[in-house]
């Protein structure tokens, strides 16, 4: 309790340098935290775009229902499958009378139906990557009642190719906007130890160990890397509302990333005060 205590001590000591400090980390936190928001926006969008992807298997006229039937069955059983779903030829020509409008009068008019029945199916999460995708369409093609499958596997390819980009990209700019962090927090804790140099090497002198001397430090590094992180939460949230307010609807951060977002601020302040101690003690304020 003593190293809180004079952790506290500390800021009420020098309550700018303390408020100056949060406020860089905050602002430095707050990078991440926009980044972050980005980076689940997308993430979300991509799932959007994945949960659409679905494999159509076009029927031969011949196919019979009770066939049809049967082999539906089969294909939900599919571990891969998590919907299969039936469309007839009258169906299919109702859709593509309300899906393309200006041929409603050519679709109306015609005495035969020429598009044919289909089964769609929508794979399982988990299950959408290009192999999987490719995977079940051979294996639906391979019913000797299918005539062609379509899947868009050249879209589909795109979707991933973009996934991989957008997690490739927030590894290594998230990494970045750490390090950017922990050096401020760092510089912060460094010029704490050099405004009570003097403490420092009274203590030094009068054979305090270094690991007393640093406990102060690290609760303080570990108490303004959480306020920064409390700060950077809010001006995330105010910059989300506004933007979610006049310009393009987003969806917010889950509760989990935004609880380890500020221990990971309390983690890092403490590691970055960690490093500056060792850095700027031993023995260089002795008297």
């Amino acid at each position: 309790m003593s190293a809180v205590r004079q952790a506290l001590q500390a800021f009420r000591r020098a309550p700018l340098l303390g408020g100056l400090s949060i406020i860089t980390i905050g602002l430095s936190l707050l990078i991440i935290g926009l980044f972050a928001l980005s980076a689940h926006n997308v993430d979300q969008a991509l799932t959007g775009v994945e949960e659409r992807v679905e494999i159509v298997g076009y029927l031969v006229d011949e196919a019979g229902d009770e066939r049809i039937a049967v082999v539906q069955r089969e294909i939900e059983s599919y571990p891969e499958v998590d919907e299969v779903r039936y469309v007839s030829k009258i169906e299919a020509l109702r859709n593509a009378s309300r899906d393309l409008p200006e041929f409603s009068d050519v679709f109306s008019d015609l005495e035969v139906n020429p598009l044919p029945a289909s089964l769609e199916l929508r794979l399982g999460e988990g299950y959408r990557d290009p192999d999987q995708v490719a995977t079940v369409a051979a294996r639906l093609e391979s019913y000797d009642f299918i005539e062609e499958v379509r899947f868009g596997q050249e879209w589909v390819e795109r979707i991933f190719a973009l996934r991989r980009i957008a997690g490739g990209g927030a590894v290594v700019l998230g990494g970045a906007f750490a390090i950017v962090a922990i050096l401020l927090i760092g510089t912060s804790v460094r010029m704490a130890i050099l405004a009570r140099s003097e403490e420092i090497g009274i203590m030094q002198n009068v054979g305090a160990s270094e690991a007393y001397i640093q406990k102060p430090f690290l609760v303080e590094g570990l108490i303004t890397g959480v306020l920064g992180g409390l700060a950077a939460f809010g001006l995330t949230w105010l910059v989300y509302s506004t933007v979610n307010e006049r310009f393009v609807t987003l969806v917010w951060l889950p509760d989990v990333w935004i609880v380890s977002g500020i221990a990971a601020a309390g983690l890092l302040g403490m590691i970055a005060a960690g490093y500056a101690v060792r850095r700027e003690l031993g023995g260089a304020y002795a008297y």
